[in-house]
């Protein structure tokens, strides 16, 4: 199946989610509970939209207690650059209708300075750790400036971890996908040494 039967399937079972507000609230807990969670000083997240499990919680939660949280700016190119989010009433519509903080731009490679990394996708590869996005490239390209020990997480409704997303080379994987039901690393788990 190609990536784009993939999403259209994906997106019309988001379409009947019962209770979307539990699944934000219980992903938010699970995350908010995982000490390198607490320990991040700066979070690079985002601001859900339509079906995806919302953020809007979790980052007002990780912003009252102390993070600093960037949020994404889409550039023309659809890159990624980055801006700090300080409330509510720092957000405006930006390109395509999406929310966006009204802060200063930090550049595109603002993530590499991030503790951890929390991106939208519409399945996860339980094995491989590749995410599925919306196809714009954007995370992809986000994700390859994160350096290798920094957790990234991609949040899923539940039946969105699954065996064999299509993958392309460009694709960068996650280490963890946050569910209603936990969080689960994904990917291959590096050898102790």
């Amino acid at each position: 199946m190609e990536k784009r039967e993939w999403r259209r399937r994906i997106l019309e079972r988001r379409a009947t989610v019962k209770d979307p507000q539990g699944a934000a609230a219980a992903i938010r807990e699970s995350l908010l509970d995982q000490p390198w969670v607490q320990m991040a000083g700066l979070v690079a997240c985002y601001w859900s939209f339509g079906t995806e499990p919302s953020t809007h919680g979790l980052v007002y939660a990780l912003w009252k207690h102390g993070a600093t949280v960037m949020l994404p700016v889409l550039r023309p190119d659809n890159d990624l650059d980055w801006a700090v989010y300080d409330g509510p009433d720092s957000l405006a519509p930006g390109r395509n209708g999406l929310l966006e903080p009204v802060d200063t731009r930090r550049g595109v490679d603002a993530i590499r300075t991030a503790a951890l990394v929390i991106v939208p996708a519409l399945a996860v590869d339980r094995t491989t750790g590749v995410r599925l996005g919306r196809g714009g490239g954007s995370y992809d390209r986000a994700l390859a400036r994160v350096g290798p020990n920094v957790p990234t997480v991609a949040l899923l409704h539940e039946g969105e971890l699954v065996d064999g997303v299509p993958a392309e080379p460009h694709d960068q994987p996650v280490r963890y996908a946050a569910l209603p039901s936990g969080i689960v690393r994904v990917g291959r788990v590096e050898a102790a040494t």
